[in-house]
Order: structure tokens, then sequence, then C-alpha cells
């Protein structure tokens, strides 16, 4: 039989195996949320990891499309759309305007000037704007239009 002394301490370690089991699942969950949190930044690491050079690239597949507007060379225009794809592949992705129609967003577009037309409305592209695995990478460079 066991004395009340005894029982106590049985007692005691009972709370204590609990506590410390309690404090372990706790720490387990934490360092495993940690684990999903290190992973979702590798993956945004490794997405962006790329982003400067894919940037310096972009002024000359603009530059080569503007050429090949005036050579028309089939070759050329290969080239072109074989770069364009592996950059769409990386996660380019063109932010679309159509002048007249589009309305400005200060978040994917950067005025460069403002004419007389419908308010608020981009008027001209001077420079395209791209997205790259769905942030901003390059803000579109526009004319805009406001009521003179």
């Amino acid at each position: 039989m066991k004395s009340k002394k005894e029982e106590l301490k049985i007692e005691q370690l009972k709370s204590q195996i609990e506590d410390l089991t309690n404090k372990w699942r706790r720490a387990l969950a934490d360092y495993q949320n940690l684990e999903k949190n290190v992973c979702e930044q590798k993956k945004h690491w490794i997405a962006w990891a790329n982003s400067d050079l894919i940037l310096k690239l972009l002024p000359a597949v603009d530059n080569l499309e503007k050429t090949a507007k005036h050579l028309q060379d089939q070759g050329l225009n290969l080239t072109i759309g074989q770069l364009k794809k592996v950059l769409t592949d990386e996660g380019l992705e063109l932010i679309k305007i159509e002048p007249q129609k589009t309305k400005f967003d200060v978040n994917l577009m950067e005025c460069v000037d403002i004419q007389k037309g419908e308010e608020e409305r981009v008027l001209k592209v001077l420079e395209k704007g791209y997205k790259l695995k769905g942030r901003l990478l390059k803000p579109a460079r526009v004319v805009v239009g406001k009521k003179i």
C-alpha cells in the first residue's frame, strides 16, 4: 500500500510528464511551422533569383521587337518568339494595356506625361511593363489623359 506521500509524488510526476509532453508537442508544432515558412521563403527566393537577369534582358527584347517590325525577318521573329517563350516559362508576363481603354493603375504603371484626353485613361504606352511570378517587376511607363 502506498503512502499519501508516495501518491502525491506520483501525481506530481504525472503532472510534470503531462506538462513536458505538452511543451514538447508545442515545440514540435513550432518547428514544423518554421520548416514550412522556410520552405515558402525558399520558393520565393528561387522564383526571384533570376529577376535581375530578366530585368537586364527586357530592353534587349524590346529593341529586338522594334527591329523585327522594320526588317520583317522570319528568322529574327522566330528567335524573338523563342526568347519570349523562355521568359514566359520563367514566370514573366506582360502587363496588358490598351491605349484609350485601360484606366491608369498606379500599382502597375508609371505616369511619365499627362496630355489632354479622357481623365485617368492611358493614352500611350512608352515602355512595356512586366510582372514576374505575379509580382511587379517593371512598371509600364505611360502617358495619362487629363481634362485640361
